[in-house]
């Protein structure tokens, strides 16, 4: 009797039929294919399937290197094959084609036009209408060399890492979502100031609208030349001044009329609590464009943030205590400790106390000079002698007008928009700006376990911009699952609940788009063959996971379809 031979295969299929779907949803790999045409002589998948494919890995893995891909595809190749329904094999995902996809997204001119159908796309799909869109800047560190003219360059790092070249990222986010409409990869050394109008124009060309946008930035989007090319295009800008622009000597004049009681205060709500309080007045502004003047009212809004108002006077205590210690040990006397001859030297020691811990003028100090005459005895052939000892001690105390003139200033700041009263009350602007997390949550998807953008091995500057501009799609696709599925949920009051390990019971109506799909990690496809039969079974979902599916807007059945799917052969 014969023995059958028993072959089992098994691969973690995961959460890769969910991204699949969202990214089909998407047109990625219809709109790379339309954009991007590789050389004749390309064989096998299409560079729009590759693009799916890296960036299903991606999203799946976290991990963006080139050298990883082949070898993930050909453990996943039954289950991509079957999502994707086209036969698809690992070597055609190799270094060489992954560059080649690289350089093309690389190519500014028709990422420019990829861009702006894609984000069309997903408006019209997804019914995005909102028109608030927030830009902000970040930068990315790495191993790379410097070259002139070259992507990677030393600037001012925002990662605290001067030392190392970087590359910088301008996004602009789309609200209430935070989804990226348009995203610029300047070389590291630019300032940020220039970066704020191209990303405009960026944004005004993917949106393609006739209505007007509302921009909200921070500081560095404040500069004049920024400002008259948002009211030039027909757009509403918000954001906060900085101290280069208003010092705080002309935020006291400001203020002044508030401190004489002249000045009522209007109360910021958010979700039925107050955050802050302020008043707002106006001037009127004038630039030229093109040999023609342009003019304009500009309100100045006035807030004083009861938080961080609290946070900058508790942090002022801190340091002045910390002073305060750091002063007396300058009296000490003792093995170890610094002897002051002169009263010169111990005033400058204490003036270097007070700008250590930051607190320059909130002290008053005072240095005495004490002298004492003592009687030295006889001894040998040196004469009995009187001398006199010298001793330099500080007296300090706080100075607390200063200090109380200060904490008046804790936590007002001054913004400027040129939105009109009828459309946006003081308390909506500030609320509007609080909401700024909003690229930040983006940045660290980027930069963080997400998308891992940092550290990026690459050395061409080309490849470089096409993976920034590659993991920006990806980034896309995780801000739309997480919309859709948070949107189905608050229509239906419902919470999600077993998406955290180790309290099942949990529930959230706000979940993340990385909790969800980490929520498919445990599915696996087994394929067995024995006697010349092939039998496929895939892992049950629970019911957590089917109601996953149905708040992603997608079939209950997606996984178990791809059984059926696996029994019949892919064109080739």
């Amino acid at each position: 009797m014969s023995e059958e031979q028993l072959d089992v295969h098994v691969e973690p299929v995961e959460d890769i039929p969910v991204i699949i779907a969202k990214l089909e949803r998407m047109k990625i790999q219809e709109l790379v294919e339309r954009h991007f045409v590789p050389h004749g002589n390309w064989r096998g998948c299409s560079i729009g399937q590759v693009a799916l494919v890296w960036l299903t890995y991606i999203l799946t893995e976290g991990d963006h290197r080139l050298s990883y891909l082949q070898e993930w595809v050909k453990g996943r190749e039954k289950t991509l094959s079957a999502c994707l329904k086209t036969n698809i094999r690992a070597k055609d995902f190799s270094d060489d084609r992954l560059e080649i996809l690289l350089d093309m997204l690389g190519s500014d001119e028709k990422w420019r036009l990829f861009d702006c159908d894609m984000t069309q796309d997903i408006l019209r799909v997804y019914d995005l209408k909102g028109n608030l869109i927030r830009l902000d800047s970040t930068s990315g560190s790495g191993y790379w060399k410097v070259t002139e003219e070259g992507l990677f360059q030393f600037g001012h790092s925002k990662d605290h890492r001067p030392d190392l070249p970087q590359f910088k990222i301008m996004l602009a986010s789309l609200d209430p979502l935070g989804l990226a409409v348009g995203i610029q990869v300047p070389s590291g050394d630019k300032a940020d100031d220039p970066l704020y109008i191209p990303a405009m124009d960026q944004v005004r060309h993917n949106l393609g609208r006739n209505d007007s946008l509302f921009f909200v930035g921070d500081s560095k989007m404040m500069a004049f030349e920024t400002r008259l090319h948002a009211v030039v295009g027909g757009d509403g800008y918000l954001g906060p001044f900085s101290k280069t622009q208003i010092n705080n000597e002309a935020l006291a004049v400001l203020l002044k009329p508030v401190w004489d009681g002249e000045q009522p205060l209007e109360v910021v709500q958010r979700k039925g609590v107050d955050i802050a309080e302020g008043f707002e007045t106006s001037v009127e502004l004038s630039g030229t464009v093109s040999e023609k003047e342009v003019n304009w009212t500009e309100r100045r809004l006035v807030v004083r943030s009861y938080q961080h108002a609290h946070a900058a006077t508790q942090a002022l205590e801190v340091r002045l205590n910390a002073a305060a210690i750091d002063l007396g040990k300058l009296n000490e006397r003792g093995r170890g400790k610094e002897h002051f001859r002169d009263m010169e030297s111990l005033s400058n020691a204490a003036q270097s106390v007070l700008k250590k811990h930051k607190v320059e003028g909130c002290f008053l100090f005072t240095c005495e000079e004490q002298t004492t005459e003592y009687r030295v005895r006889a001894y040998k052939e040196r004469p009995a002698e009187t001398r006199t000892k010298y001793e330099v001690t500080l007296s300090f105390e706080r100075d607390e007008p200063v200090i109380q003139q200060l904490t008046r200033l804790f936590g007002w700041r001054i913004y400027g928009t040129n939105q009109p009263v009828s459309d946006f009350s003081l308390e909506k602007l500030v609320c509007a700006y609080r909401d700024e997390y909003l690229v930040e949550r983006n940045f660290g998807r980027l930069k963080g376990k997400s998308l891992a953008l940092t550290p990026m091995y690459l050395q061409d500057d080309n490849r470089a911009t096409g993976l920034i501009r590659l993991l920006s799609i990806g980034l896309r696709a995780l801000t739309l699952l997480e919309h859709v599925v948070r949107e189905n949920l608050a229509k239906t009051g419902q919470k999600l609940a077993g998406l955290y390990a180790g309290n099942p019971k949990r529930e959230t109506a706000r979940p993340k788009a990385e909790t969800l799909l980490r929520a498919f990690k445990n599915i696996y496809l087994t394929t067995i063959q024995v006697a010349g039969q092939t039998r496929q079974q895939i892992t049950p979902l629970n019911d957590g996971q089917r109601q996953i599916l149905e708040l992603c807007e997608l079939p209950a059945n997606l996984y178990d379809l791809l059984v059926p799917n696996l029994s019949n052969p892919y064109p080739k």
